[in-house]
C-alpha cells in the first residue's frame, strides 16, 4: 500500500455536488492499494499513520500524534499512486490491485482506524471525488508498506 499523508486543518471530498466526507484538522490519507497488497499491508499502514507523530508540540517540534491533538482522518482511495511512468506518456495501472481487492483493503484500514479511536471519513471508492484541503505546515508524508 502506498499513501501521502498531508497535515490539514480540515479537508472535505464531494462526488457529484453532495459532501460524502469532512474532517476538521488531522490528517488526508490518499491511500492506494497495489495487486500485491495484504491484510497485513492494511494493519501495518493503518497503525503507522494512527501513531505517527507529525503534530507540533508547545515547543513547534512534532511530538504529538492524531490521538493527541484529537484529530481525524480523511481517508480517499486513489489507484493512480501506483502508476508507472517509466515508458511512454500515459501511465500505466497495472501494479494497481482490482478494485474488489482495492476496495475491501480500503475499507478495512478505515475499520483499523476507528477500532484506534480515530474518527474517520471516507470519499466513495471508485467515483469522480473532488477533493479540498488546507494544508497545515505544508506537511505532506509518503508511507510505501513495502
Amino acid at each position: 500500500m502506498r499513501a501521502v499523508i498531508q497535515r490539514v486543518q480540515h479537508a472535505s471530498v464531494v462526488v457529484d455536488g453532495e459532501v460524502v466526507g469532512k474532517i476538521g484538522p488531522g490528517l488526508l490519507v490518499l491511500l492506494g492499494v497495489g495487486k500485491d497488497d495484504t491484510e497485513e499491508d492494511a494493519r501495518f499502514l493503518s497503525g503507522k499513520v494512527a501513531n505517527m507523530r507529525i503534530f507540533s508540540d508547545a515547543d513547534g517540534k512534532f511530538n504529538l500524534g492524531l490521538s493527541d491533538v484529537g484529530g481525524s482522518v480523511l481517508l480517499v482511495s486513489q489507484f493512480t499512486l501506483y502508476a508507472d511512468t517509466r515508458k511512454g506518456r500515459r501511465p500505466s495501472f497495472t501494479d494497481a490491485a482490482a478494485p474488489d481487492v482495492a476496495e475491501r483493503l480500503v475499507l478495512r484500514c478505515a475499520e483499523l482506524f476507528h477500532a484506534a479511536g480515530i474518527p474517520v471519513e471516507m470519499g466513495r471508492f471508485g467515483a469522480h471525488m473532488e477533493v479540498s484541503l488546507l494544508n497545515d505546515g505544508p506537511v505532506t508524508i509518503l508511507i510505501d508498506s513495502r
